[in-house]
């Protein structure tokens, strides 16, 4: 039986020319998160990050001596790509740099996506759904019996979606709720896999400390 925590990782740099960079609170929360397992006595066997700089960045920060493996499938859907596709090339700059405005227009457009449209997008809807899974069968095929995985929150979204059985829709709800460093915890034993807890946050639980969480 093997356990499988996938992490969020910390807070990006939201509207900046280069977001795939963690802020300063991203760097300090994902320091949280290792110290808060460390406590708790978990140590990974495993730990693997998509190819992304803010995954990447999250699993240094969280402090575990132990090799890093790396799998793509683990990375976020392109949501700028997505975004600029919808609107014909270029989105509106409130569309990218307004907090707002950008999660109203993302929910439209992964909706959109799901049901085949965006066509010019570098991805569509079945081919991340299938590098997810790839993803996920690559982490749980192992004999480690703790593996820690630093990924975003589409992908974590998706996850947890197809192993409940959920229709696409309820992805994009989950989606929008995953907290930076929030852990999301899975069990992989003789082919089966479940979800055993979403989006949880022990790292923030005291009144000084929730005030450094955050959703994007």
């Amino acid at each position: 039986m093997a356990e499988i925590l996938v992490v969020r990782h910390g807070q990006a740099s939201f509207g900046a020319d280069n977001y795939d960079e963690l802020s300063d609170l991203g760097r300090q929360q994902s320091r949280l998160l290792g110290e808060t397992l460390r406590a708790m006595g978990w140590e990974p066997d495993r730990a693997i990050t998509g190819s992304l700089a803010r995954q990447k960045q999250t699993l240094d920060e969280m402090g575990f001596s132990i090799p890093k493996e790396e799998h793509a499938g683990w990375n976020e859907y392109d949501f700028h790509n997505l975004l600029h596709q919808r609107f014909g090339g270029k989105a509106p700059d409130d569309v990218i740099t307004d907090r707002k405005t950008h999660f109203r227009a993302l929910k439209e457009t992964l909706a959109e996506w799901q049901e085949g449209g965006i066509s010019t997008a570098g991805e569509s809807w079945t081919e991340f759904t299938a590098r997810v899974e790839a993803a996920r069968s690559h982490a749980a095929d192992t004999s480690a019996e703790r593996i820690l995985v630093v990924s975003s929150g589409g992908v974590i979204a998706r996850l947890v979606a197809a192993t409940l059985e959920v229709p696409n829709r309820q992805m994009i709800t989950l989606n929008l709720q995953v907290k930076n460093t929030s852990v999301t915890r899975f069990i992989a034993s003789k082919g089966r896999f479940y979800l055993h807890e979403f989006n949880s946050v022990p790292q923030f639980h005291d009144a000084a400390r929730a005030e450094l969480m955050s959703y994007s």
